[in-house]
């Protein structure tokens, strides 16, 4: 069993940055995929970042250049370093790990979820 717990999430200006952090507890959490994903009032979540056990990342189009996911296995947590923020940007953030370590888009793919984090992005 993997328990993800994420922190971080903010008010920011437009432009700004914000640092998410995901805490995870489990002895083979080094081997599990990671990823986070988010989800605004009425919309679908959406995926925004994977990384693999492998360190192998993905990102999704709207956040690709701007937004960075990374691990820290010693410290069993997860990153997402969110640069160049937009309003559109806003939405609930949710970590997520999956069994089979590698870094899925999906969310049918993951095993685990946290409770999630508020970004607000103001204009």
């Amino acid at each position: 069993q993997v328990q993800l717990v994420e922190s971080g999430g903010a008010l920011v200006q437009a432009g700004g940055s914000l640092r998410l952090s995901c805490a995870a507890s489990g002895r083979t959490f080094s081997s599990y995929g990671v990823g986070w994903f988010r989800q605004a009032p009425g919309k679908e979540r959406e995926f925004v970042a994977a990384l693999s056990w492998t360190g192998y990342s993905a990102y999704a189009d709207s956040v690709k250049g701007r937004f960075t996911i990374s691990r820290d296995n010693s410290q069993k947590t997860v990153y997402l370093q969110m640069n160049s923020l937009k309003p559109e940007d806003a939405a609930a953030y949710y970590c997520a790990a999956n069994r089979g370590g590698l870094a899925w888009t999906v969310t049918s793919a993951y095993d685990y979820w946290g409770q999630g984090t508020q970004v607000t992005v103001a204009s």
